[in-house]
């Protein structure tokens, strides 16, 4: 996307919808003079908080409060940016930005002053998205990871990476142009031990961007089993309060019943179902067909059994139609069989009791390990699934260069293609259509 035109001057309300002590409605352009003489009738001196009334076109007040005036470059937007903090009342504001409007500002768009910051330099795309991550965190590790991207934690990362493979092209490069000085700059050089480190480093950066996927992301689990055998008696568990109906008559649970939880920070969505049995009744049937597209969307499956008779045909028949998941065989209803609670030694199976909460302890701590989490030290950065995707794409041109350490033309070029998918994280080759997805999903006002 093209940058913002210079004769463009965008608005929004900034603080949340509803009522609130303090509301904020933010303006950013090239120049924004004619909006604050008719705002506030008078100029600002910049970055100085200023007690003033917010008038309309015939010099009325609209509300009082606090006006704040940046200068460009010295701005989130790069651009002159006005804040008006004036009462939180949703009428006031919606007046506010009217007369904003009236003055040659257009609404902003959901992202735009956060996109307008990321084309002016002010912040890199990956810093960029971690202030949509912030807000959007759900729980106190999510945000603490969140502000750590934004603070430049990832970038730093990529970008170190990025200059260590630059450094290597141009050893490599060196030896390509010029060829008749028969120095070995390769071997000097130390290229494939360099390669090693970096081949490490990412590696290592791989791992924790997993770890902040699943803060962000998330796990969903859904649990199946035949009717009966404690779904919904788990999920309680698991949610801390009578989330879904719990009955002895087989067929309650008709539609699937979602429940988020947190887990040392990462959050769980817990997904219950109808049970899998045939029936002829039309209303379980569609709850049983939620049922199998809820484990197309699945992260990991529990599979609960009766302990007191365990896995049998039906099953086994489930296990068949089962997509190629994480699954836990969850042996359910100790409390009725006298056993103890215990995980086995394959971790594929568990046993206890949802009515009693025995054992929920392992099962809590066997579903971190099969999402791959590690509990985070204070260095964990938030990450995103395009994130991820980047850094596979880098690996693997790390893995194809040293298969073509032979052919340095070859091996060069896979360093290359290696170096820009790093940058594609902080936004160096990013498409324009892919910034219009990632800022069309902030808040407006951001």
């Amino acid at each position: 996307m093209a940058r913002p035109p210079r004769n463009d001057i965008i608005a929004a309300v900034a603080t949340a919808p509803g009522r609130g002590g303090i509301g904020v409605v933010r303006v950013s352009g090239p120049d924004l003079r004619e909006i604050v003489a008719g705002v506030l009738g008078r100029p600002l001196e910049p970055r100085r908080a200023t007690h003033a009334r917010f008038l309309d076109e015939s010099g009325e007040t609209l509300d009082e409060g606090i006006a704040l005036y940046f200068r460009a470059p010295h701005s989130f937007t790069g651009e002159e940016v006005l804040e008006l903090q004036g009462h939180g009342g949703p009428q006031v504001l919606a007046m506010i930005l009217q007369r904003c409007v009236a003055l040659g500002a257009r609404p902003a768009e959901p992202g735009e002053f956060s996109r307008r910051a990321f084309l002016n330099d002010k912040l890199d795309l990956a810093q960029a998205e971690a202030i949509a991550d912030l807000i959007d965190a759900q729980s106190q590790a999510a945000a603490r990871s969140a502000v750590r991207s934004l603070t430049g934690e990832l970038s730093r990362e990529v970008h170190d990476l990025v200059e260590a493979l630059i450094r290597l092209r141009m050893l490599v490069e060196a030896t390509l142009d010029f060829p008749e000085e028969e120095i070995d700059f390769l071997r000097q050089a130390d290229a494939f031990g360099q390669l090693d480190g970096i081949d490490a480093r990412l590696a290592a950066l791989r791992a924790r961007a997993h770890q902040g996927a699943l803060l962000r992301e998330g796990l969903t689990v859904v649990l199946i089993g035949q009717p009966n055998v404690g779904k919904s008696s788990l999920l309680n568990r698991l949610a801390g309060y009578e989330a879904a109906i719990v009955t002895e008559i087989a067929g309650t649970t008709r539609d699937t019943v979602r429940e988020a939880i947190q887990i040392e920070g990462v959050p769980i969505h817990v997904v219950d179902t109808a049970g899998l049995r045939d029936t002829d009744d039309p209303v379980e049937a569609q709850g049983i067909a939620r049922t199998w597209a809820a484990l197309d969307r699945a992260d990991v499956a529990l599979l609960l059994v009766d302990a007191a008779h365990g896995v049998g045909d039906r099953e086994a028949g489930i296990l068949e139609r089962l997509p190629d998941i994480p699954l836990l065989t969850v042996h359910n209803k100790i409390d009725l069989t006298g056993e103890a609670p215990r995980l086995s030694e394959d971790g594929r199976e568990i046993w206890l009791s949802a009515r009693e909460g025995h054992g929920i302890e392992l099962l809590t701590r066997r579903l971190l390990d099969l999402a791959g989490w590690q509990a985070a030290g204070e260095g964990g950065f938030m990450a995103r699934g395009r994130h991820l995707a980047a850094l596979r794409e880098a690996a693997a041109h790390l893995g194809l260069a040293r298969e073509q350490a032979g052919q340095l033309e070859l091996f060069a070029e896979e360093l290359r293609l290696a170096q820009e998918a790093l940058s594609n994280i902080t936004g160096e080759f990013t498409s324009d259509d892919l910034l219009g997805v990632i800022f069309s999903q902030f808040c407006i006002g951001k």
